[in-house]
């Protein structure tokens, strides 16, 4: 029996797990819900989100919404569709209730960590900022709260010293999209029950803001070097040099304490491709 299930997602970290049940043929896409095409660049093109071009190029039917709750033509087309479950990856709204219960398998979502680690809207970004050397995929289902549903599959995955958030969100999106179809199979088929989430071990990942990227020098190197990375690719890390703000897109953090003089911001040394910045302990790098 082939398993029908409708698709939610919006920005390239969803397209993987699009791609990968499009390969499963045990399962049928129904159609692809997706935000509203933005504008964007520097002449405000109207432009489709990358999981509206996915399906284009899948030749998929396509449904996009403002807004999912308390707009009934979104849960109509759901009703009508008659998935056996539905998938959401990274849409970028919760869904509400009376939506992701529809289905009788209910809501299955990929969230980029070790739930009930990292709830919210940047988990990956939050994880390195942190400075964890591990983070992961959960795939559960959705309920009312913000990623606190039922967990029916974990996998970790190791974060790289130098690991930046792009880098790290690529890594993420293949791995989950490799574990939803079968998970997909196995929840359906009752081979896998979901596990309720300790939810008194929650930690929060909320949405970045583009003045989380500034650096303070006066922290030690190795949280210079993990909000540099944490920030890249968006909004990037920045500092004040001559006046100007400057982007800084690589580092390492170097023991050596304190810059000129021992001063957090102060340039200690340079080189060809590489400032040496002091910071309240420490050096960092930076990669030109």
């Amino acid at each position: 029996m082939v398993m029908r299930v409708v698709f939610i997602g919006t920005p390239s970290f969803a397209v993987p797990s699009l791609r990968r049940l499009l390969e499963d043929s045990g399962i049928e896409v129904a159609t692809v819900i997706t935000q509203p095409d933005r504008k964007a660049g520097r002449g405000q093109r109207l432009t489709p989100p990358p999981v509206k071009v996915a399906a284009i190029e899948a030749g998929l039917r396509i449904a996009q919404f403002e807004r999912i709750r308390n707009n009934p033509e979104a849960h109509e087309l759901l009703r009508a569709l008659r998935p056996d479950v539905a998938v959401v990856v990274a849409f970028g709204q919760i869904l509400p209730l009376g939506f992701f219960d529809l289905p009788p398998f209910g809501t299955v979502n990929v969230h980029a960590s070790m739930l009930p680690a990292y709830r919210g809207a940047a988990p990956a970004v939050h994880a390195i900022l942190n400075g964890e050397r591990e983070t992961g995929v959960t795939i559960m289902r959705i309920d009312e709260g913000m990623d606190t549903g039922d967990v029916l599959l974990r996998k970790a995955i190791p974060i790289g010293e130098e690991m930046t958030a792009g880098a790290l969100e690529d890594l993420l999106a293949r791995e989950g999209a490799e574990l939803l179809p079968p998970t997909l199979h196995d929840y359906l088929s009752g081979r896998i029950r979901p596990e309720p989430q300790q939810h008194g071990l929650a930690t929060l990942a909320p949405r970045i803001r583009k003045e989380d990227g500034r650096i303070d020098w006066g922290v030690e190197a190795w949280a210079v070097h993990n909000r540099i990375r944490a920030m890249n690719p968006w909004p990037g890390a920045f500092s004040s040099w001559r006046g100007e703000e400057v982007k800084i897109w690589r580092s390492l953090p170097s023991p050596t304490p304190g810059g000129a003089e021992g001063n957090p911001g102060v340039i200690a040394d340079c080189g060809r491709d590489y400032l040496d910045v002091g910071c309240g302990s420490g050096r960092t790098s930076e990669k030109l």
